[in-house]
């Protein structure tokens, strides 16, 4: 495994109660124990062209809730720390809320607020603060599932769409659902994409495929020190972590009494 870190977040948020929102306490405790181990921060692409410190990690956010410009933004910007942000730039910047298949039963719940994604204004304020902003595609299909011209269009035409707006280049993807197979990376290359990051899948780093740990609402300090341990991060790049895993399942559910 390389020696940067890359972290993948989502929503965040006091009450909702989902994966994908970690709660503001939690995210601050994990940003100063970052700090407090030595960790600096940088964007996704540099990260990866060249790691610019010793201990470096990429703080990626994907799919541009609202939560995070109005939680996660000060945070970093307190501790000095940059992030990346991947938008899909067919959802956002409208007054209701963002909606696509694992989110949508939100709509219409207390929580639908939540569902909030940012407006270009938003965004063009995090690139003035030295956030890198990457593609989340258009409309956050499973890209596996799609046609050659319609993956095509979901690839090419977000990164088209964040480089009009944004007067920069878009070298960086986020695949939505951290889904992905060979023909979706060919085709990320062929859009013009440098990086891409998966979620939660630490096979063998390529640029186009490059592991992120996830970090979700169940995650207190312990676990993420955890998942952030070289140990653990070269066992879930092995062959052996499939049957790990599922080993570990299993003694949870049997502690359960399952």
């Amino acid at each position: 495994m390389s020696d940067v870190i890359v972290l993948c977040y989502h929503a965040v948020s006091e009450s909702w109660e989902t994966a994908l929102a970690v709660k503001p306490e939690r995210l601050e405790e994990q940003l100063r124990f970052l700090g407090e181990r030595g960790f600096r921060a940088a964007t996704f692409e540099q990260s990866l062209t060249a790691a610019p410190y010793e201990r470096t990690v990429a703080i990626t956010f994907d799919d541009a809730f609202l939560s995070v410009y109005e939680i996660a933004f000060p945070m970093l910007s307190d501790l000095g720390f940059p992030a990346t942000l991947f938008v899909p730039t067919h959802r956002i910047g409208g007054d209701g809320p963002m909606a696509w298949p694992g989110i949508d039963h939100w709509v219409g719940s207390p929580h639908e607020r939540e569902l909030l994604g940012m407006s270009w204004a938003h965004v063009e304020e995090l690139v003035a603060a030295g956030w890198e902003i990457g593609s989340h595609t258009r409309l956050h299909p499973h890209l596996p599932e799609l046609d050659d011209e319609t993956l095509l269009t979901e690839l090419r035409g977000s990164r088209e769409d964040c480089e009009q707006r944004l007067g920069r280049p878009c070298p960086s993807l986020a695949y939505p659902y951290g889904d992905f197979d060979e023909r979706v990376i060919e085709t990320a290359g062929l859009a013009g994409y440098r990086f891409a990051g998966t979620l939660d899948r630490f096979e063998r780093p390529r640029p186009l495929r490059w592991p992120r740990i996830g970090v979700y609402h169940h995650d207190d300090l312990e676990r993420f020190r955890r998942k952030l341990s070289p140990t653990v991060r070269r066992l879930r790049g092995s062959p052996a972590w499939p049957l790990i895993s599922a080993s570990r399942g299993i003694l949870r559910r049997w502690r359960r009494g399952a």
